[in-house]
């Protein structure tokens, strides 16, 4: 039995002409309040230049995409941003005492200083092959 796989799950429909319901209620609710302030406020001028960037700020939930992910994500991100604590771990210094002690551990253990081989897998085969001679199979 075959069944259709549903495509472009990621677009939304198109319900008023060229517009999404949601640029539709952005647009709607935007343009509302840009009225309402041009109404209330007794001259006309000021409450035009006051309505004007709320109808902007419309048009931008609306229709601006950055990064391919609609404004309002762009806007929560730098809410967030600024609103919550930050912290920074570039400045971390290492702890110098536990690094002292597991030298002196190796040094005990082997009488001669080896270094420590546990970083990456890689690291450890490629010392492997700069001690051991491939064709004897011994120390240089």
């Amino acid at each position: 039995m075959q069944f259709r796989v549903p495509q472009f799950i990621d677009v939304e429909d198109k319900l008023f002409g060229p517009l999404t319901f949601r640029q539709f209620l952005y647009l709607l609710g935007c343009s509302a309040i840009a009225f309402v302030i041009y109404s209330f406020i007794p001259f006309k001028f000021i409450g035009i230049l006051f309505a004007i960037p709320v109808f902007a700020f419309g048009l931008a939930l609306a229709f601006v995409q950055i990064n391919n992910k609609p404004f309002l994500f762009t806007l929560e991100a730098a809410f967030n941003y600024y609103i919550k604590d930050r912290l920074y771990i570039w400045k971390k210094v290492p702890k110098k005492g536990v690094l002292k002690k597991e030298e002196e551990i190796v040094e005990e253990q082997s009488g001669a200083f080896l270094p420590k081989l546990s970083e990456s897998k890689l690291k450890e085969l490629s010392w492997g092959l700069d001690v051991y001679d491939s064709n004897t199979n011994s120390p240089l």
